[in-house]
């Protein structure tokens, strides 16, 4: 009997797969905007990889060319050293992206892992854990920030997304709860309780399986929120200017380059602008593709 049922389990899986890639596709097709967002963050992904690599940052400025208008040579001019504008968007691109890689990977880790464990175990751990999140969520983000950020002076993305990402979860701990709460209650849930399993077993392998696709839809909105905060800071000027950031770029341009009232410099404003627009916008695509493709009631079959 097992030798008949392994073929037959191993049939019903590649059907269940070609199910869901057939699904993947009708959304995708039904509305090709999703894939230009697929595109544009993979664009944005390459272009933090490897741009640095063919624009560093640090290229010496023509000072012949100092501020100049957009031209077919310089798409967006050039900033008061002399440098191509497109060229610092594009190397700036790596530090933007592995911060707010860095961010939304330890707000999605811790902020999952409270929510989770609260919603399950319920009782006092639920009481504790959501009385920490309600005083981690009632402080002022932005204030707190700017003190740690002049006090201690991150300036690497590993230092920025750590602060960030610690500052951030308390939103998706309660948002993971909230689906934990729902989850525990079903019959799967009630059948491996049944069964003596562990606390960490059900919430490996049958609470964490079935919210990743919600967990994936918190860890790119992070990314949106990552990168307005430490542009923000940079723009605001807390933080160390030799960092490559598209918000030292917005500061130098409205402070230093006068981008707001000289015609010639606004390309060096909007470059910067027009690729965190961007950016957001494909991953508010990609989002609303995974939640109609996990959310069944919400396909237009």
């Amino acid at each position: 009997m097992s030798a008949t049922l392994v073929p037959e389990a191993a049939s019903a899986s590649s059907t269940m797969r070609r199910n869901f890639w057939r699904g993947v596709w009708r959304v995708m097709r039904r509305k090709p905007s999703r894939m230009a967002g697929v595109l544009i963050l993979i664009g944005f992904v390459l272009m933090a990889v490897v741009g640095p690599m063919l624009l560093p940052e640090h290229l010496p400025g023509d000072t012949n060319a100092i501020t100049q208008p957009p031209s077919w040579e310089h798409w967006f001019g050039t900033d008061p050293q002399g440098r191509d504008v497109l060229s610092l968007v594009i190397s700036g691109s790596r530090y933007v992206l592995l911060t707010a890689a860095v961010t939304a990977l330890i707000t999605v880790v811790v902020g999952t892992g409270i929510g989770l464990f609260s919603g399950f175990k319920r009782g006092r751990w639920d009481t504790v854990l959501m009385r920490v999140t309600d005083m981690k969520l009632t402080i002022p983000g932005l204030p707190l920030l700017l003190v740690l950020a002049t006090v201690w002076q991150f300036g690497s993305p590993l230092q920025m997304g750590l602060v960030l990402g610690l500052l951030g979860w308390g939103g998706v701990a309660r948002a993971v709860r909230s689906q934990t709460l729902s989850l525990r209650e079903r019959g799967f849930i009630e059948a491996a309780r049944g069964l003596g399993l562990s606390t960490t077993h059900i919430i490996g392998r049958e609470l964490l399986p079935s919210m990743a696709p919600y967990i994936a839809m918190n860890m790119l909105i992070s990314v949106t929120g990552a990168v307005y905060a430490q542009v923000g800071l940079f723009f605001l000027g807390v933080l160390p200017y030799e960092s490559d950031n598209w918000g030292v770029m917005l500061n130098l341009a409205v402070f230093q380059a006068g981008a707001m009232i000289t015609p010639s410099a606004l390309g060096y404003l909007l470059a910067p602008l027009l690729a965190i627009l961007l950016l957001t916008l494909g991953i508010v695509l990609v989002v609303d593709a995974m939640d109609e493709i996990f959310n069944p009631r919400l396909r237009e079959e």
